[in-house]
Formats: structure tokens, sequence, C-alpha cells
């Protein structure tokens, strides 16, 4: 039987990087790195630390942080909590007719993913358990990690970079110029070495068309696998197709919200590689159940994440948690939010990473390191 839990105070910490490149995608480019961080404390002390996505639109950082500590907060704190699976379910069910009210879907989804990850982490700890361990009897203690943030222009001299600190397998951004993402794709391919994989991320970039031929041309160039070509919203005929026409494995899910919609992916077949993102849906409670349905259906679970180091070491649990052959996504364009993590975290080696050691998470945020790039501090302790 579960103790009782009391949660007895909820923070959001927002901090925001200046970049001194912008981080370009076919949809936008971001002029800074923002983000929100969790902290939960119970009534024994127990800390946990939980991330919520926030990287579009620019402003949206402090949005989500008063949301948390206006509407999710009241509900949780000093009440005696259930597991994190059943307060996530019981959150996302509370929450669903302001979702229709507000049309913020998107918001609210990340909110309690964050949240959802800091109640993990505080669960864990107070269990004296890692996370993985927490959900899982036996899960992996190192996962495969591959480099991700690659712009097409940039992705010679990157590649080399992340293969010369550890790294085997590397994502690159296309969607921008049709004819020479191809033209520097193929050189990226023919400068592989053995046991090396690349992957393609357009991120919605192409229209059906252009998606057809994009993959037509790239069928011979062994890609691990080629994410989101067209919308997500596209429908399944046109997933379809596009799955038929290359043996290219279709990768998505960091822009899928729901149950519904993953069960969905899941049953068509046409996405190979499933990817929900633990800070903007789910959080670790969501996202291992998607895994582990993927998985039974013989799909690769490779979680998304594009964020700071709390989301990216939970997304290394759940995926060590969920076992296969999926690997941990890590961008490695300089992001001090995802490195100032105490202890210091991750070290890769020959494409591995370990999980880091002690309970819940693991590690922590350096908010000293921090402390000049925080923009806001929210706290919710009173009696509901």
């Amino acid at each position: 039987m579960q103790d009782e839990i009391k949660i007895v105070s909820a923070e959001a910490l927002v901090f925001r990087l200046p970049l001194e490149k912008p981080v370009s995608t076919s949809f936008g480019t971001m002029l800074d790195r923002p983000a929100v961080f969790v902290r939960l404390e119970d009534d024994r002390g127990t800390v946990g630390w939980g991330e919520i996505w926030c990287n579009w639109p620019a402003c949206g950082a402090e949005h989500r942080a008063r949301l948390l500590v206006s509407d999710i907060a009241p509900r949780i704190l000093w009440r005696s909590l259930p597991s994190p699976k059943d307060l996530w379910r019981e959150l996302t069910a509370a929450t669903e007719i302001l979702v229709l009210q507000t049309g913020e879907v998107g918001p609210y989804a990340q909110v309690i993913a964050g949240f959802d990850m800091a109640y993990w982490d505080l669960t864990a700890r107070r269990a004296g358990s890692s996370l993985a361990k927490a959900m899982s009897d036996m899960p992996a203690h190192q996962v495969r990690a591959y480099a991700s943030g690659i712009h097409i222009l940039d992705a010679e001299r990157m590649v080399a970079v992340a293969r010369s600190v550890g790294y085997r397998d590397f994502k690159v951004k296309v969607g921008f110029d049709f004819d020479r993402d191809l033209d520097l794709l193929r050189r990226l391919h023919a400068d592989l070495r053995p046991g090396e994989t690349l992957h393609a991320d357009a991120n919605q970039g192409f229209s059906a068309e252009q998606g057809r031929a994009f993959l037509r041309a790239t069928d011979n160039l062994g890609l691990g696998w080629m994410e989101e070509p067209v919308r997500v919203d596209s429908d399944d005929v046109l997933w379809a197709d596009l799955a038929g026409l290359t043996s290219t494995p279709l990768a998505g899910g960091e822009n899928l919200i729901g149950e519904p919609a993953f069960q969905s992916a899941i049953a068509s077949g046409s996405l190979s590689v499933i990817q929900p993102d633990a800070a903007k849906w789910g959080g670790p409670s969501g996202c291992f159940a998607v895994a582990q349905a993927a998985r039974a259906a013989g799909r690769r679970y490779c979680p998304h994440f594009l964020g700071a180091g709390v989301g990216l070491v939970a997304s290394a649990h759940i995926l060590a948690a969920a076992g296969g052959d999926g690997m941990l996504e890590v961008d490695i364009n300089p992001n001090l939010l995802r490195d100032a993590i105490v202890p210091r975290w991750p070290i890769v080696r020959q494409g591995w990473v370990d999980l880091p050691e002690g309970e819940g998470l693991g590690v922590e945020p350096d908010l000293q390191q921090l402390a000049s790039f925080q923009t806001m501090r929210l706290v919710a302790e009173e009696r509901s």
C-alpha cells in the first residue's frame, strides 16, 4: 500500500538562455532557449523535479508557469494523493472542460506532463528507487543516444563534433531547400563510418508531393528513419502511401496529444518509430504506456526531446524502463539549461549513456549556475 503523500509546495521556475546562434527549423527560429522547471516538495521534505515543454511560442514559458501555479497546484496541494499514474489520469480528466473552454490543449497537456514528471521523481526518491526502477522491475542500466538538433547546413561540422564526443548516430534537420538538402544528406551518408546511422527530420516541412519525392530520392541511403516528412494531421491514406513508397522507417509522435491519437498512430502501422515527448504530453505516466503499446505492436519507442536537462534525464529513465532498441534524443547544440545539472550528465561512450545513479532522476538542476538566467519564480503553498 502506498504511503500517504501530501504535496505542500509547488514551484515553477522559468529560465531564458540567450543564443549566440539561433536554432532553426522548417517552421521557425528560436532566438533564445526557455525552460520551465517544476519543483514539488512533500510534507517530509522530499523534493521532486519536472520540466514543462515551452519551446514555442517565445512567450509560452511564463504562461505555462502561471498555469501550473494558478490552476494545477490548487488541485493537489495538502491532500492525500494517489499513485503518479492515477493522479495523471485524474488531472487530465479534471481539465478536459477547461481545454475545450480555452482551446489550450497544448499548454494544459504540457503543464500536467511536467507535474507528472516531478511527482514521479518525488515518489521514486521517497521510495529509495531510481525513476526507471520505480516504473519497471527490470530496467536497462544504459541507453543508446543519438546526436540531434543538427541543421543540414552545419551538419558536416556538427556530425564530426558529435562523433568526437562519443555519438555514433546523428539526426539532421531538413525541409528548407529540397535539392540542396538532398545533396547534403547524400554527402553525409557517404561519409558515415561503420556502425553509424543517419536520420532525417523535416519538422512537417514538406508538401505531400515533396514528401513522396524526398522519400524516393533517399530510399537508397539506409536512413534510420525519416521524421515528420509531412503535416502530422495528414490523413491515414497519405501516411500509408508514404510508408509504402520507401524502405526508410517513418517516425513521429512529438506533436500527438492524447492516448487515442497514439493508439491510432500505433495501430495504423505507418509509423515504425513512435516518439512522444514526456515534457509535452503524458509525462512518464503517459509516455511509458505509449512505449509499452508501441513495443507490443512491433514499433520502436524513441522518445523525442529538445529541452533542458531535467526532461532529458527523465526521458532516459522512461526509455530504460521500456526496454527495446530505442534511442535517446540529445540536442548537441550549446545549451546550459541542459548541462547545468548535478552530477554531470550525460557522458556518451561509443553511442551509449549510463543512467544516473541515485534515487529518482538521480540528478537535480544546478540553480546556482542558472541563477542569472532566471526570469520568474512562482510558488503555490497555501492550503486549498
